[in-house]
């Protein structure tokens, strides 16, 4: 055995004979680990069980979801908006919606799934989950048919709108050239000195795609 192997077993052999010391927690059971465990990927994995219509979905949405939401996914007050904002992203005021925004539809239900309705959070059923699901994708054209069947089996099949908008973060490849360890200490002022604050700098911009603020 190599000197860093033992090092590592005897790190191990501490940490589990101060963890008896204290006498802390217990291991977690498969049926807690599976409570847990309720995320969804984009590929489907994790999907849950069951199938719903839009149409089934928006009586649900209506009794569960509208008060925060709007009746149209169209958000109250300051709740979230979740439909429309199609083609608005390049404007001053990008309305970032599902139909508009969001990369994937596993992250819709992933969400609704994890924590919605606000307040009864995974109270819903699997057909009622997928039938929300389905009316939001209606709300956004991303399903055309209100009757059509939404369920783990079909669910990789929705594309959304704006899925080719999103790239790896690149800065490691493309912004590499500007990285430099040494601070440029040439042709600097002879002192630094504040001449705006934010609070009176108007730094909102005004155009025809957005509303001015005064």
């Amino acid at each position: 055995m190599f000197a860093t192997e033992g090092a590592t077993v005897a790190k191990e052999a501490a940490k589990a004979e101060a963890q008896a010391q204290l006498g802390l927690g217990t291991p977690a059971t498969p049926e807690q680990i599976a409570g847990w465990d309720i995320d969804v990927r984009p590929d489907g994995q994790g999907l849950p069980p069951g199938k719903g219509t839009a149409a089934r979905g928006e009586a649900i949405f209506l009794e569960q979801c509208a008060a925060c939401h709007g009746d149209f996914a169209e958000g109250r007050d300051r709740w979230p908006v979740l439909a429309g904002g199609k083609g608005t992203l390049k404007a001053d005021r990008p309305e970032k919606t599902i139909g508009s925004y969001w990369e994937s539809a596993s992250t819709i239900i992933d969400y609704v799934h994890r924590a919605m309705p606000f307040g009864n959070a995974q109270s819903l059923s699997g057909d009622d989950l997928y039938s929300v699901v389905a009316f939001l994708l209606n709300m956004n054209d991303v399903i055309d048919d209100p009757e059509f069947e939404l369920s783990r089996e079909n669910f990789t099949s929705i594309k959304m709108p704006n899925a080719n908008g999103f790239y790896d973060d690149d800065r490691e490849t493309t912004e590499k050239e500007f990285w430099n360890a040494k601070a440029c200490m040439k042709n600097c002022k002879p002192s630094a000195e504040v001449t705006k604050r934010a609070v009176i700098l108007d730094v909102t911009p005004d155009s025809k795609s957005a509303p001015s603020v005064d």
